[in-house]
């Protein structure tokens, strides 16, 4: 009697969804997913991905979902097709983001926040960046529920702060520093550099000011010298004068 074979379970790498669909979604996923990136560099058990399929029951790759970015804490660092969470020591993503394009439709939010509800978020942000409208959700003993006071929230897991804005939704980090788009970053390394090396020189000229004045001093005390030892070969020449006049019988002072 031969053997049964189970067929090998796919979990695909892609959707055939796009990341966005269009370039202000676009620009805002990759705000959150680089700065989110930058703000936990040194800490190699944090996981930060954009657009990334989330598999988190084994043997149902038809229950998946790809947050536009998700914070995982307790895994390391690294490239992945996707979030098996099986084979993530069924760690969940923590926090997760999703920003709203104007083909995101009610039922398709609706199913999302039953996926992060059910499967164990702990943070869930929801932008709009066309209407400017924050959404937060926090996990409580309930499940995921709404915060209500959103302007100047700080999220308890990441430490961001989230400001409403005029015209715009701010974030910052931890230690005050906005969130700076790509191009922003770039300005700002051309700025410290164009500063560094504005000191570097203006430290120069000291250097060669500091060099020159030493140079003058080391001359002022040549000569000081020289004036000196020209005193004392006069001061000399006249020893020997009056000793010569003593010699004949003159008395110098009375020259």
């Amino acid at each position: 009697m031969a053997l049964s074979v189970e067929p090998t379970i796919h979990y695909p790498d892609s959707d055939g969804q796009p990341m966005a669909d269009n370039t202000r979604q676009f620009r805002w996923i990759v705000l959150l997913k680089e700065n989110l990136e930058c703000l936990f560099a040194n800490d190699p058990n944090v996981f930060v991905a954009g657009d990334l399929l989330w598999y988190p029951v084994e043997g149902r790759p038809d229950i998946r979902v790809a947050p536009d970015v998700m914070v995982i804490f307790g895994r390391p660092k690294g490239d992945r097709g996707s979030y098996q969470q099986w084979l993530e020591a069924g760690i969940t993503p923590q926090v997760v983001f999703e920003i709203l394009s104007p083909g995101n439709r009610l039922t398709e939010m609706v199913k999302k926040l039953q996926f992060y509800d059910r499967h164990g978020v702990e943070e869930y942000y929801i932008y709009d960046p066309d209407l400017q409208e924050l959404s937060i959700l926090v996990r409580t003993p309930q499940g995921l529920d709404t915060v209500e006071m959103i302007d100047h929230w700080r999220s308890p897991r990441l430490g961001i702060e989230f400001v409403l804005g005029e015209d715009d939704l701010e974030v910052y980090y931890p230690d005050g520093r906005r969130f700076l788009t790509t191009i922003e970053l770039a300005q700002q390394i051309k700025e410290a550099q164009q500063r560094a090396e504005q000191e570097a020189f203006r430290a120069q000229q000291e250097t060669q000011r500091a060099e020159q004045e030493a140079l003058r001093a080391q001359q002022e005390t040549q000569r000081a010298e020289q004036e000196a030892l020209r005193a004392e070969q006069e001061t000399q020449r006249a020893d020997r004068l009056a000793a010569y006049l003593r010699s004949q019988g003159i008395d110098p002072e009375q020259i």
